[in-house]
Protein backbone atom coordinates (compact mmCIF):
# COMPACT_ATOMS: atom_id res chain seq x y z
CA UNK A 1 0.00 0.00 0.00
CA UNK A 2 1.49 3.70 -0.91
CA UNK A 3 2.19 5.46 2.44
CA UNK A 4 0.54 8.68 1.12
CA UNK A 5 -3.13 6.67 1.36
CA UNK A 6 -2.00 5.49 4.73
CA UNK A 7 -0.85 9.35 6.12
CA UNK A 8 -3.96 10.31 4.35
CA UNK A 9 -6.15 8.32 6.10
CA UNK A 10 -4.37 8.84 9.78
CA UNK A 11 -5.20 12.98 9.28
CA UNK A 12 -8.25 12.89 7.22
CA UNK A 13 -9.96 9.94 9.53
CA UNK A 14 -7.81 9.13 12.91
CA UNK A 15 -6.49 12.64 13.60
CA UNK A 16 -10.42 13.85 13.76
CA UNK A 17 -11.34 10.63 15.73
CA UNK A 18 -8.80 11.49 18.64
CA UNK A 19 -9.65 15.34 18.61
CA UNK A 20 -13.37 14.51 18.62
CA UNK A 21 -12.48 11.94 22.25
CA UNK A 22 -10.49 14.95 23.32
CA UNK A 23 -13.11 17.29 23.05
CA UNK A 24 -15.90 15.34 25.30
CA UNK A 25 -12.90 15.15 27.91
CA UNK A 26 -12.96 19.17 27.66
CA UNK A 27 -16.60 19.55 27.30
CA UNK A 28 -17.49 18.05 30.25
CA UNK A 29 -14.76 19.58 32.30
CA UNK A 30 -15.52 22.88 32.19
CA UNK A 31 -19.36 21.68 32.34
CA UNK A 32 -17.94 20.72 36.14
CA UNK A 33 -16.16 23.48 36.27
CA UNK A 34 -12.57 21.37 36.26
CA UNK A 35 -10.24 24.49 35.36
CA UNK A 36 -8.27 23.19 31.92
CA UNK A 37 -4.89 24.44 32.15
CA UNK A 38 -4.41 23.56 27.91
CA UNK A 39 -6.15 22.31 25.35
CA UNK A 40 -4.03 21.49 22.17
CA UNK A 41 -4.85 20.60 18.46
CA UNK A 42 -1.87 17.98 18.06
CA UNK A 43 0.85 16.66 20.56
CA UNK A 44 3.24 18.54 22.00
CA UNK A 45 6.07 19.83 21.73
CA UNK A 46 3.69 22.86 21.26
CA UNK A 47 4.10 24.78 17.97
CA UNK A 48 2.27 28.10 18.80
CA UNK A 49 0.13 29.33 21.37
CA UNK A 50 -3.13 30.71 19.99
CA UNK A 51 -5.18 32.41 22.87
CA UNK A 52 -5.64 32.02 26.29
CA UNK A 53 -9.36 32.40 27.94
CA UNK A 54 -10.91 31.57 31.31
CA UNK A 55 -7.04 30.56 32.39
CA UNK A 56 -7.09 28.01 29.25
CA UNK A 57 -4.63 27.65 26.86
CA UNK A 58 -5.26 26.90 23.13
CA UNK A 59 -2.66 25.59 21.58
CA UNK A 60 -1.21 24.17 18.03
CA UNK A 61 0.90 21.64 18.29
CA UNK A 62 3.98 19.81 16.09
CA UNK A 63 2.55 16.25 16.12
CA UNK A 64 -0.84 15.95 14.26
CA UNK A 65 -2.45 13.22 16.42
CA UNK A 66 -5.69 14.61 17.00
CA UNK A 67 -5.31 16.93 20.50
CA UNK A 68 -5.33 16.19 24.26
CA UNK A 69 -6.70 18.05 27.12
CA UNK A 70 -4.41 19.08 30.46
CA UNK A 71 -6.80 19.65 33.74
CA UNK A 72 -5.24 21.04 36.55
CA UNK A 73 -4.25 18.47 39.34
CA UNK A 74 -5.03 15.15 37.12
CA UNK A 75 -3.71 13.23 40.30
CA UNK A 76 -3.23 15.82 42.91
CA UNK A 77 -6.51 15.90 44.89
CA UNK A 78 -4.44 18.93 46.75
CA UNK A 79 -4.86 21.19 43.36
CA UNK A 80 -7.88 23.77 44.04
CA UNK A 81 -10.51 23.42 40.87
CA UNK A 82 -8.52 20.59 39.39
CA UNK A 83 -9.79 16.79 38.40
CA UNK A 84 -8.84 15.00 41.39
CA UNK A 85 -9.92 17.54 44.00
CA UNK A 86 -13.76 17.27 41.57
CA UNK A 87 -16.67 15.63 42.97
CA UNK A 88 -16.67 11.38 42.20
CA UNK A 89 -19.63 12.23 39.78
CA UNK A 90 -17.38 14.95 37.93
CA UNK A 91 -14.49 12.97 38.01
CA UNK A 92 -16.88 9.93 36.14
CA UNK A 93 -18.21 11.65 33.54
CA UNK A 94 -15.37 14.07 32.68
CA UNK A 95 -13.73 10.23 32.50
CA UNK A 96 -16.06 8.88 30.71
CA UNK A 97 -17.09 11.79 28.24
CA UNK A 98 -14.01 11.10 25.68
CA UNK A 99 -15.74 7.85 25.04
CA UNK A 100 -19.05 9.23 25.00
CA UNK A 101 -18.08 11.79 22.54
CA UNK A 102 -16.58 9.03 20.03
CA UNK A 103 -19.85 6.68 20.84
CA UNK A 104 -21.90 9.89 19.58
CA UNK A 105 -19.72 10.53 16.74
CA UNK A 106 -19.81 6.63 15.24
CA UNK A 107 -23.64 7.23 15.59
CA UNK A 108 -23.77 10.18 13.46
CA UNK A 109 -21.43 8.70 11.12
CA UNK A 110 -23.24 5.89 11.12
CA UNK A 111 -26.66 7.23 10.59
CA UNK A 112 -25.43 8.92 7.55
CA UNK A 113 -23.89 5.70 5.98
CA UNK A 114 -26.86 3.89 6.28
CA UNK A 115 -28.83 7.59 4.65
CA UNK A 116 -26.54 7.55 1.69
CA UNK A 117 -26.40 3.31 1.17
CA UNK A 118 -23.54 1.78 -0.41
CA UNK A 119 -22.84 2.04 -3.98
CA UNK A 120 -24.94 -1.48 -5.58
CA UNK A 121 -22.59 -4.75 -6.96
CA UNK A 122 -23.58 -5.13 -10.36
CA UNK A 123 -22.80 -8.28 -12.55
CA UNK A 124 -19.99 -6.41 -15.58
CA UNK A 125 -19.45 -9.51 -17.09
CA UNK A 126 -21.18 -13.59 -17.52
CA UNK A 127 -18.38 -16.29 -18.63
CA UNK A 128 -19.88 -18.71 -21.13
CA UNK A 129 -20.69 -22.18 -20.00
CA UNK A 130 -20.49 -21.02 -16.41
CA UNK A 131 -23.15 -21.62 -13.25
CA UNK A 132 -23.98 -17.67 -13.89
CA UNK A 133 -24.91 -18.28 -17.22
CA UNK A 134 -27.29 -21.01 -16.52
CA UNK A 135 -28.68 -19.36 -13.71
CA UNK A 136 -29.64 -16.76 -16.13
CA UNK A 137 -27.28 -13.94 -14.63
CA UNK A 138 -26.66 -11.43 -17.67
CA UNK A 139 -24.68 -8.23 -17.68
CA UNK A 140 -26.13 -5.18 -15.76
CA UNK A 141 -27.65 -7.05 -13.22
CA UNK A 142 -27.05 -5.65 -9.73
CA UNK A 143 -26.96 -8.27 -7.12
CA UNK A 144 -28.82 -6.98 -3.34
CA UNK A 145 -28.79 -10.13 -1.58
CA UNK A 146 -26.87 -13.83 -1.43
CA UNK A 147 -29.06 -16.08 0.67
CA UNK A 148 -30.75 -13.11 2.13
CA UNK A 149 -27.77 -11.14 2.98
CA UNK A 150 -27.55 -7.81 1.98
CA UNK A 151 -24.53 -7.42 -0.52
CA UNK A 152 -23.20 -4.23 0.90
CA UNK A 153 -19.75 -4.94 -1.20
CA UNK A 154 -18.40 -7.67 -3.43
CA UNK A 155 -16.13 -9.59 -0.78
CA UNK A 156 -19.42 -11.17 1.15
CA UNK A 157 -20.60 -12.10 -2.40
CA UNK A 158 -16.98 -13.42 -2.78
CA UNK A 159 -17.24 -15.09 0.40
CA UNK A 160 -20.42 -16.60 0.49
CA UNK A 161 -20.63 -18.18 -2.77
CA UNK A 162 -16.55 -20.02 -1.23
CA UNK A 163 -18.68 -20.78 1.63
CA UNK A 164 -21.24 -22.79 -0.62
CA UNK A 165 -19.36 -24.27 -3.29
CA UNK A 166 -21.05 -26.76 -5.08
CA UNK A 167 -24.46 -25.90 -3.18
CA UNK A 168 -27.35 -23.83 -4.29
CA UNK A 169 -27.48 -20.48 -3.34
CA UNK A 170 -29.85 -17.57 -3.70
CA UNK A 171 -29.43 -14.51 -5.45
CA UNK A 172 -31.88 -11.18 -5.25
CA UNK A 173 -31.06 -9.67 -8.51
CA UNK A 174 -32.81 -6.09 -9.93
CA UNK A 175 -32.65 -5.90 -13.88
CA UNK A 176 -34.51 -3.25 -15.39
CA UNK A 177 -36.00 -1.88 -12.01
CA UNK A 178 -37.40 -4.97 -11.35
CA UNK A 179 -36.40 -7.27 -8.86
CA UNK A 180 -36.09 -11.61 -9.49
CA UNK A 181 -34.62 -14.49 -7.46
CA UNK A 182 -32.25 -16.70 -8.64
CA UNK A 183 -30.10 -19.97 -8.16
CA UNK A 184 -27.20 -20.65 -8.54
CA UNK A 185 -24.30 -23.67 -7.69
CA UNK A 186 -20.95 -22.11 -7.15
CA UNK A 187 -18.14 -24.56 -8.53
CA UNK A 188 -15.67 -26.76 -6.32
CA UNK A 189 -12.43 -24.98 -6.37
CA UNK A 190 -10.48 -27.28 -8.93
CA UNK A 191 -13.47 -26.84 -11.58
CA UNK A 192 -12.51 -23.47 -12.58
CA UNK A 193 -9.28 -21.60 -12.96
CA UNK A 194 -9.30 -19.04 -10.37
CA UNK A 195 -6.81 -16.86 -12.31
CA UNK A 196 -9.23 -16.09 -15.14
CA UNK A 197 -12.50 -17.12 -13.21
CA UNK A 198 -14.83 -17.18 -10.27
CA UNK A 199 -17.00 -20.08 -8.74
CA UNK A 200 -19.66 -18.09 -10.46
CA UNK A 201 -18.38 -17.22 -13.78
CA UNK A 202 -18.99 -13.36 -13.21
CA UNK A 203 -16.84 -10.03 -13.27
CA UNK A 204 -18.12 -7.23 -10.74
CA UNK A 205 -17.99 -3.31 -10.45
CA UNK A 206 -20.49 -0.76 -8.64
CA UNK A 207 -23.11 1.63 -9.55
CA UNK A 208 -25.05 3.39 -7.92
CA UNK A 209 -28.12 2.80 -6.60
CA UNK A 210 -30.97 3.82 -3.84
CA UNK A 211 -32.35 0.40 -3.04
CA UNK A 212 -29.82 -0.11 -0.38
CA UNK A 213 -30.19 3.35 1.22
CA UNK A 214 -32.37 3.38 4.55
CA UNK A 215 -34.78 6.33 6.06
CA UNK A 216 -33.56 8.19 9.11
CA UNK A 217 -35.58 6.08 11.20
CA UNK A 218 -34.49 2.56 9.96
CA UNK A 219 -30.61 4.14 9.61
CA UNK A 220 -30.65 5.43 13.28
CA UNK A 221 -31.77 1.88 14.24
CA UNK A 222 -28.99 0.33 11.85
CA UNK A 223 -26.54 2.64 13.52
CA UNK A 224 -27.37 1.91 17.23
CA UNK A 225 -27.48 -1.85 16.09
CA UNK A 226 -24.19 -1.71 14.60
CA UNK A 227 -21.92 -0.02 17.41
CA UNK A 228 -23.90 -2.65 19.62
CA UNK A 229 -22.36 -5.74 17.03
CA UNK A 230 -19.09 -4.42 17.24
CA UNK A 231 -19.05 -3.67 20.86
CA UNK A 232 -20.69 -7.20 21.04
CA UNK A 233 -17.74 -8.57 19.06
CA UNK A 234 -15.11 -6.97 20.89
CA UNK A 235 -15.62 -8.60 23.88
CA UNK A 236 -16.65 -12.19 22.51
CA UNK A 237 -13.15 -12.40 20.36
CA UNK A 238 -11.30 -13.83 23.10
CA UNK A 239 -14.12 -16.58 23.22
CA UNK A 240 -14.26 -16.97 19.30
CA UNK A 241 -10.86 -17.38 18.86
CA UNK A 242 -10.51 -20.00 21.74
CA UNK A 243 -13.60 -22.32 19.90
CA UNK A 244 -11.93 -21.74 17.13
CA UNK A 245 -14.98 -19.38 14.91
CA UNK A 246 -12.08 -17.10 13.90
CA UNK A 247 -8.64 -17.73 13.47
CA UNK A 248 -5.40 -16.02 14.93
CA UNK A 249 -5.08 -13.62 12.42
CA UNK A 250 -8.36 -12.28 12.31
CA UNK A 251 -8.23 -11.70 16.37
CA UNK A 252 -4.71 -9.98 16.41
CA UNK A 253 -4.80 -6.73 17.71
CA UNK A 254 -3.38 -3.56 15.81
CA UNK A 255 -1.93 -0.48 16.02
CA UNK A 256 -1.91 2.79 14.56
CA UNK A 257 0.00 2.08 12.16
CA UNK A 258 -2.21 -1.17 11.06
CA UNK A 259 -5.41 0.85 11.41
CA UNK A 260 -3.82 3.77 8.88
CA UNK A 261 -3.59 0.86 6.55
CA UNK A 262 -7.36 -0.46 7.06
CA UNK A 263 -8.31 2.69 6.52
CA UNK A 264 -5.65 3.92 3.73
CA UNK A 265 -7.33 0.68 1.85
CA UNK A 266 -10.71 1.72 2.53
CA UNK A 267 -9.69 5.05 1.51
CA UNK A 268 -8.76 4.03 -1.89
CA UNK A 269 -11.28 1.72 -2.68
CA UNK A 270 -13.57 4.70 -2.22
CA UNK A 271 -11.56 6.85 -4.37
CA UNK A 272 -11.93 3.79 -7.01
CA UNK A 273 -15.21 3.21 -7.06
CA UNK A 274 -17.07 6.06 -5.26
CA UNK A 275 -18.80 4.05 -2.63
CA UNK A 276 -18.50 6.47 0.40
CA UNK A 277 -20.60 4.14 2.41
CA UNK A 278 -17.25 1.84 3.53
CA UNK A 279 -15.16 4.89 4.29
CA UNK A 280 -17.86 6.07 6.46
CA UNK A 281 -18.61 2.63 8.32
CA UNK A 282 -15.38 2.44 9.14
CA UNK A 283 -14.47 5.59 10.56
CA UNK A 284 -17.35 5.11 12.61
CA UNK A 285 -15.88 1.39 13.62
CA UNK A 286 -12.54 3.19 14.62
CA UNK A 287 -14.46 5.43 16.71
CA UNK A 288 -15.89 2.35 18.97
CA UNK A 289 -13.30 0.61 18.76
CA UNK A 290 -11.35 4.12 20.51
CA UNK A 291 -14.04 4.76 23.07
CA UNK A 292 -14.79 1.46 23.66
CA UNK A 293 -10.99 0.37 24.19
CA UNK A 294 -10.41 3.54 26.24
CA UNK A 295 -13.47 2.45 29.41
CA UNK A 296 -11.28 -0.83 29.70
CA UNK A 297 -10.25 -0.80 33.16
CA UNK A 298 -6.34 -0.58 32.23
CA UNK A 299 -4.50 1.70 34.31
CA UNK A 300 -3.64 5.07 32.18
CA UNK A 301 -6.60 4.65 30.14
CA UNK A 302 -9.77 6.50 30.92
CA UNK A 303 -11.08 2.95 32.20
CA UNK A 304 -8.67 2.63 34.68
CA UNK A 305 -8.92 6.16 36.19
CA UNK A 306 -13.05 5.29 36.46
CA UNK A 307 -11.90 2.22 37.87
CA UNK A 308 -10.34 3.85 40.65
CA UNK A 309 -13.66 6.27 41.10
CA UNK A 310 -16.00 3.36 41.66
CA UNK A 311 -13.64 1.66 44.05
CA UNK A 312 -13.79 5.25 46.14
CA UNK A 313 -17.44 5.02 46.07
CA UNK A 314 -17.35 1.42 47.47
CA UNK A 315 -14.79 2.10 50.30
CA UNK A 316 -15.88 5.27 51.17
CA UNK A 317 -12.30 6.88 50.88
CA UNK A 318 -9.88 7.16 48.35
CA UNK A 319 -6.95 5.32 47.50
CA UNK A 320 -4.01 7.45 48.18
CA UNK A 321 -3.08 9.46 45.33
CA UNK A 322 0.64 8.35 45.73
CA UNK A 323 -0.47 4.63 45.47
CA UNK A 324 -2.88 5.82 42.11
CA UNK A 325 0.13 7.45 40.38
CA UNK A 326 1.94 4.70 40.55
CA UNK A 327 -0.23 2.03 39.18
CA UNK A 328 -0.96 4.65 36.40
CA UNK A 329 2.77 5.29 35.92
CA UNK A 330 3.32 1.58 35.14
CA UNK A 331 0.02 0.90 33.18
CA UNK A 332 1.53 3.84 30.83
CA UNK A 333 4.87 1.96 30.79
CA UNK A 334 2.84 -1.06 29.93
CA UNK A 335 0.80 0.23 27.01
CA UNK A 336 3.57 2.18 25.69
CA UNK A 337 5.65 -0.96 25.26
CA UNK A 338 2.16 -2.63 24.20
CA UNK A 339 1.78 0.12 21.78
CA UNK A 340 5.50 -0.41 20.22
CA UNK A 341 5.27 -4.04 19.50
CA UNK A 342 1.97 -3.52 17.89
CA UNK A 343 3.95 -0.74 15.27
CA UNK A 344 6.68 -3.61 14.77
CA UNK A 345 3.92 -6.21 13.78
CA UNK A 346 1.83 -3.83 11.74
CA UNK A 347 5.32 -2.49 9.69
CA UNK A 348 7.02 -6.26 9.19
CA UNK A 349 3.32 -8.24 9.25
CA UNK A 350 1.15 -5.69 7.27
CA UNK A 351 -2.80 -6.19 7.55
CA UNK A 352 -3.34 -5.55 4.85
CA UNK A 353 -0.73 -7.06 1.99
Amino acid sequence: MSILWMVGAFALILTPIIFIHELGHFVSARLFNIRVEEFGLGFPPRAVKLFERNGTIYSLNWIPLGGFVRPAGEDDPSVPGGLAAASKTARFFTLSAGAIANFILAFVVFWFAFIIGPSAVVVEGVQSDSPAMSAGLLQGDVIMEINGQVVENSSILVNEVTENAGEEVELLIRRDGEEMTLNVVPRRPGEYDPAVDGPIGISLGYTTSDRLARGPIDAAAASVRSIGEIIYLTVRAPLMLLEGEITPEQARPVGPVGISQIAGETARYTAATGDWFQLLRITAFISVALGFTNLLPIPALDGGRLLFVLLEAVRGRRIEPEREGMVHLVGMLFLLGLMFLLIIQDITNPIIQ
